[in-house]
């Protein structure tokens, strides 16, 4: 495996790109004015309790007021730590109105959703997330070898004081920690703990909402989370943010400096490398496969939608031959595309219906290993018996087609806009309308050119014989910037 990340530096926005074998696999967008909330701590107040939701909304000085769950509620005990209970408190016994929260953001907002708050707070480094009020110590599940794991515990435990242990605080060791030497770890529990040090002060702000504490730039948060073992070069198209990566990794990421090089060809990194393109690519509903198949990606609010279809490929045996190998090709695009596109909540592939149950199980485990690499937690529940894969990716962000686009003006995002037949019939009815309720002899129709060019072609019978049915001259005015489905009656 060979991967290559890319940082793409701009005043207005950072964008970065990773690169696995030539093949783009992942894009991440931070805008100036829109940075992503994941890890920022807030100073909130509760604005709202719902009780029949077990939650709570909080004004954290967003534009929408941030959710809270009753679970996401930490209790603590004497000594200020976190103490976990199996059931749930009622929500009427953590928070009221008027109450001030520090919280930290565990969701970004999302569509009309609010950011998804949380009072477990958690600050991360490379190898190591600090847990202040908690005494847990865990390792990722990711890190399977029991040698590796217990070797890590060991190197953790060393990091936390023998003295008032009890309120020193835990860590989850993350995977990219397997087999870091021990240095390294230590090095990143020092950091995480000084950072805490410095952070605690503005836990006790009298000031809210208030913000306590910013997550890193994503070209920062990068070179923590992305670089791993299979990273061969993260190439930065800036020279001084260039400096600062360099500048990160001595400090924090001992090995790393060596892989952080400075492009400054002519060409945009992005167009070098066809990034660009391939990002186009993925706010298409349509993704063609090699075999000349092809599929269909539907976004919607409740969940995505992804149709597999062999389209142009006939195969060269018979059709249940040609239908495996193209879901087998499907599955691989899918988990890429998922990656690519940031598609997130519940995802139902509709792979093309195989008798063989051989082929339905080898075409599920295709995509069970194609997901593998996903940095996302992916819960995938089999195949049903209408030939559906139900599965689930987290969400934390928002996806690329809603970073980079917004709802169509003209369709209002259904996608579809009514056609020139159905507007011109609208407008006799409400030409009817108007009739009956204005005392005028005319009527000045305003719309679209589309939709006045049938007025005046097919319809005009219906338009003379709404004259003589309404005893009323009927105009027509082109307005260019009306959408296909706009218009407007004018009585004269």
């Amino acid at each position: 495996m060979s991967e290559e990340i890319l940082i793409n530096v701009a005043p207005m926005e950072t964008r970065v790109a990773v690169i696995d074998n030539g093949v783009l696999q992942e894009v991440y967008i931070e805008r100036a004015e829109k940075r992503g909330l994941v890890g920022n701590i807030y100073k909130g107040k509760v604005v709202r309790v719902l009780p029949g939701m077990q939650a709570a909304f909080v004004d954290i000085g967003l534009e929408r007021a941030a959710f809270i769950h009753a679970a996401d509620i930490a209790t603590v005990d004497e000594n200020g730590m976190e103490s976990r209970t199996q059931n749930t408190p009622d929500i009427r016994s953590l928070v009221h109105e008027g109450k001030s929260l520090v919280v930290q953001v565990i969701k970004d907002p999302i569509g009309s959703k609010g950011a998804r708050l949380t009072t477990h707070l958690s600050i991360s480094s490379r190898f190591l997330v600090y847990m202040p009020f908690t005494n847990h110590i865990g390792i990722s599940q990711k890190i399977e070898n029991e040698q590796e794991r217990q070797r890590l515990m060991d190197i953790v435990e060393q990091c936390l004081p023998t003295e008032g242990r009890d309120r020193a605080g835990g860590f989850i060791v993350r995977t990219v920690a397997e087999n870091a030497a021990s240095e390294d770890i230590q090095a990143d529990a020092m950091f995480l703990m000084k950072l805490w040090r410095d952070i605690k002060p503005g836990l006790g702000s009298f000031h809210v909402p208030n913000v306590i504490y910013n997550d890193l730039p994503l070209f920062v948060r990068t070179m923590r989370d992305a670089v791993k073992p299979g990273v061969e070069k993260v190439r930065i198209d800036s020279r001084d943010e260039y400096e600062r990566l360099l500048q990160v990794a001595a400090d924090y990421q001992p090995g790393t400096h060596t892989m952080v090089e400075h492009y400054d060809g002519a060409r945009p990194i992005f167009d070098l490398y066809g990034v660009e393109e391939e990002i186009q690519k993925a706010l298409e509903r349509r993704v063609d496969l090699k075999s000349g198949g092809y599929l269909i990606f539907d976004q919607t609010e409740a969940m995505t939608t992804v149709d597999v279809n062999t389209g142009a490929f006939v195969g060269h045996h018979n059709q249940e031959e040609t239908i495996f190998k193209t879901n087998l090709e499907a599955a691989q695009a899918i988990a890429r595309q998922l990656r690519l596109r940031n598609l997130g909540g519940i995802i139902i592939i509709d792979f093309i219906d195989m008798k063989d149950a051989e082929h339905r199980r080898q075409v599920l485990r295709a995509l069970e290993k194609a997901t593998e690499k996903d940095h996302a937690k992916i819960t995938i529940n089999g195949m049903s018996e209408l030939g559906l894969v139900q599965m689930t990716r987290k969400r934390t962000r928002e996806s690329l087609a809603r970073v980079l686009c917004e709802p169509c003006p003209a369709c209002q995002g259904r996608g579809m806009l009514k056609s020139a037949e159905s507007v011109s019939y609208e407008i006799f009815r409400e030409i009817l309308r108007s009739a009956r309720t204005y005392d005028s002899d005319r009527l000045l129709v305003l719309a679209s050119q589309e939709v006045i060019d049938r007025l005046l072609d097919e319809d005009s019978a219906c338009v003379a014989d709404l004259e003589d049915l309404t005893a009323k001259s009927i105009r027509f005015q082109v307005e260019q910037v009306y959408n296909r489905e706009q218009y407007d009656i004018v009585p004269l």
